[in-house]
């Protein structure tokens, strides 16, 4: 039920069912084997030439669809295969088997979908468009399938639909629909939902037990029929105007691009030109339609009265390109840059008054809180990002913040990045000078020492390096290489015997096994395969990215070879596989207490990736295979073949799709810039599997029409645990921090999922996480 009620004229009872129609329209007949040239832009007219079927212009060609001539252009009412790309040519005809079909070089497509054989067509004055049969009777209308508009006659059935058009020049389908529930209900929603909450318009005629039909008649009235034949039918709409002497007026209802369903009026006069105007609208504030702004940001009407969208202080629009992908933090605004030290980047809370939000609140505060204390009490709360202060209710909320919109009473306390403050940093600036005083006398007595002994150095590293670097590495003299060592080909053909024993294959290369230092220490040597491809670039970003990083969650790299066209790595050799062995081929699994410490052995290699590094790197490949485990059973991120670097000031990317089934994030297939936050979604369905010992995937492949994803979001629903358990000495408090934390990193937005900071937090028990939503392919 939605218990939003109409918010427009009184309800009018009606003690008459539907009007019938005195007399039947006039019609234009198509014969069988008729037909219109996509490439003359033909089309079929009504007899009074108000109404045509036929071509239209779409995009940069055609489509095929049902309109009314207005000046100074044509109204479409009904679009055949609205999500179609654009006709660039073929033919509409009328077979002489009865079908209505739409031929062009690429193939066929009938409009008429198992409608029986047709005898006849025809364009009525009506504005729908008919196949009749021999007998004469309808077997298929344009009538019956609506798309986003109502003429009348025509009618709106219990579990019918309409929906918005993407634009005035793109009928495809858009982001709202208006639906004739079953319960009585006439209710606006946004695409791709049906929830109560979402709704942001009805009848409220639900809960009587009658079930209506939406029917527009031809003097302009918008009404619920009741199917029940008690009459207990309702007017939406009444025209306040007839029509004058000398004209003909047409009605249609349509829900608009901008989600508003309103009721219109076509006026023509004898000489062929019309006039247009709104009769009745289910809503006047366009800010009102919840989705006309995206995610994190608020709408407000300008002196149009048309709706504009600004993001939340501290985000900025994903792509200002494509505002529809929402706003996002412009700074990082979770615990992982908190300090008391007010001098460091923490976090502040700032005011956004007199606006409205939808109200997902994962904890509310009792009664009688005061605003400063709501505002502490998500300061001080990790996975609080902004908290709704409604009355005296404080409601805690994490993004992304929906249905925003000014012109009400509540306020927005939002958890940001905070400012440095002046007067510590004159205090720390004053606190310099007297430092840079002492220690400039103690550098200048220093500085002669200093450079007579880096000269010294520079002069014996120039000459050794003569010795020891190949040509083809002489010009890579950054200090990313500083730490490696460069090898010769030959020498790590040698090491490995000639590459003889492979020990797996990455996402660029085959690795083999090896010994240096006279067969003392064992080494990995990965041999870039795809270099015609891929060029230097790849070689050049993987020795880049691990040669920067040190930690001791992360697979090292000891040297490399660049000569000629060889690119080689070598790595330390990790001597107990890989975690997808462990998990998925060992005769047993591991304890619990080493699967929890591998989990948190990958989270904190991702999070030095993520955030302590200067320049962070998105791994963009994060699976069992590539978390190798060495001789103490500690585990260590590996493969950064597929990595990407961002730049300091950089937070996301655009890049080609990479990774692997199962454990890409949605954003990888919608063409959605990356962040790393694609690789909190792969690491939520490791942990899940490290969870299971079973790979995400398995069930589904199994037949059991499920992902290990929506296995867990049901044990974690149902508290049914035992469905998980690979081990009975399992902690079942920690196992449920696992797998909220594990299908919070799964959601399908990249703002719902957290940092790997506080997904370690989570783990820890330091942080507690609500229930999440369920996974995006989740069903009930």
């Amino acid at each position: 039920m939605v218990p939003f009620f109409l918010p427009v004229l009184p309800f009018m009872i009606l003690v008459s069912p539907p009007p019938a129609v005195s007399a039947l329209p006039k019609q234009t007949n198509i014969n069988l084997g008729s037909s219109l040239d996509a490439s003359d832009g033909a089309s079929w007219s009504s007899p009074s030439g108000h109404f045509a079927f036929g071509f239209y212009p779409k995009a940069k060609g055609l489509a095929i669809g049902v309109w009314l001539t207005t000046t100074p252009k044509k109204t479409v009412v009904w679009t055949a295969n609205r999500d179609d790309p654009p006709i660039t040519d073929g033919y509409l005809r009328l077979t002489e088997d009865g079908r209505l079909l739409w031929r062009a070089l690429s193939g066929e497509k009938a409009l008429s979908q198992g409608s029986g054989k047709a005898a006849l067509a025809a364009m009525i004055d009506t504005g729908n468009f008919v196949l009749y049969n021999s007998d004469g009777a309808i077997i298929w209308s344009t009538f019956s399938s609506p798309t986003d508009t109502l003429l009348p006659g025509q009618s709106l059935f219990p579990d019918g639909q309409l929906f918005s058009s993407v634009s005035e020049a793109d009928r495809s389908t858009g982001k709202y629909w208006l639906c004739n529930q079953n319960d009585g209900n006439l209710v606006l929603y946004p695409v791709g939902t049906s929830n109560p909450d979402d709704s942001y318009w009805s009848t409220g005629t639900f809960g009587n037990g009658f079930r209506f039909t939406l029917i527009l008649n031809s003097t302009g009235l918008l009404y619920l029929y009741d199917n029940s034949g008690n009459s207990n039918n309702i007017s939406l709409s009444k025209v306040s105007s007839g029509s004058q002497s000398g004209t003909q007026v047409y009605y249609r209802a349509i829900i608009d691009v901008d989600g508003i369903l309103r009721l219109y009026s076509h006026s023509f006069s004898n000489n062929g030109r019309s006039t247009t105007r709104v009769e009745w609208a289910a809503l006047q504030d366009p800010c009102s339609v919840k989705g006309v702004c995206p995610l994190n940001s608020f709408c407000s009407p300008n002196a149009e009265e048309e709706p504009v969208c600004s993001c939340l202080p501290g985000f900025d629009f994903v792509d200002p390109t494509q505002s529809a992908l929402g706003c996002a933090r412009n700074s990082s605004g979770d615990c992982s840059t908190r300090s008391p030290d007010v001098g460091d980047e923490g976090l502040t809370v700032v005011t956004v008054k007199k606006t409205t939000w939808s109200n997902k609140a994962y904890s509310i505060l009792s009664p009688m809180t005061s605003m400063d204390a709501c505002r502490a009490a998500c300061l001080n709360d990790c996975f609080c990002e902004a908290a709704l202060f409604t009355g005296d209710k404080c409601c805690k909320q994490t993004l992304p913040l929906r249905y925003g919109r000014t012109g009400s009473n509540d306020t927005l306390l939002l958890k940001v990045k905070a400012a440095r403050k002046q007067a510590v940093v004159h205090e720390r600036e004053s606190k310099l000078r007297v430092d840079v005083l002492v220690v400039g006398v103690v550098l200048a007595g220093l500085s002669v020492i200093v450079f007579a002994i880096s000269g010294y150095c520079f002069l014996e590293r120039k000459r050794a390096a003569r010795y020891t670097r190949t040509p083809e590495s002489d010009n890579s003299g950054s200090d990313d290489y500083s730490t490696l060592k460069s090898y010769s080909y030959g020498e790590l053909e040698r090491a490995t015997e000639n590459f003889r024993e492979e020990l797996g294959r990455g996402a660029f290369g085959t690795v083999f096994k090896g010994t240096v230092s006279d067969g003392a220490r064992v080494i990995a040597v990965k041999r870039l395969e795809k270099m015609v491809e891929e060029g230097e670039r790849e070689f050049q970003r993987e020795v880049r990215a691990i040669g920067r990083t040190h930690h001791k969650n992360l697979v090292r790299l000891l040297g490399f070879c660049n000569q000629d066209s060889s690119r080689l790595l070598v790595y330390e050799y990790m001597s107990n596989g890989s975690l997808a062995d462990l998990l998925f081929k060992a005769e047993s699994w591991p304890t619990w207490r080493e699967r929890c410490r591998i989990a948190l052995d990958v989270a904190r290699g991702l999070y030095y990736l993520h955030e302590e590094l200067e320049n962070h790197i998105i791994h963009c490949d994060i699976k069992p295979q590539n978390i190798l485990m060495d001789a103490t059973g500690a585990a260590k991120i590996a493969d950064f073949g597929l990595a990407k670097l961002l730049m300091p000031d950089q937070t996301r990317t655009y890049t080609g799709i990479r990774g692997t089934r199962g454990y890409l994030a949605p954003e990888w297939h919608k063409n959605a810039p990356i962040t790393v936050k694609a690789d909190v979604y792969s690491y939520g369905v490791v942990l899940l599997e490290i969870i299971c010992c079973r790979r995400n995937m398995e069930l589904e492949e199994a037949g059991h029409g499920e992902t290990l994803l929506e296995l867990a979001y049901e044990c974690l629903v149902d508290d049914e645990f035992g469905r998980l358990k690979k081990d009975e000495a399992m902690d079942e408090a920690e196992l449920e921090r696992m797998v909220r934390a594990g299908l919070w990193c799964v959601q399908e937005q990249p703002v719902f999922r957290p940092s790997m900071k506080n997904v370690i937090m989570m783990i820890e028990g330091h942080m507690k996480a609500p229930l999440p939503p369920p996974p995006a392919s989740f069903s009930s």
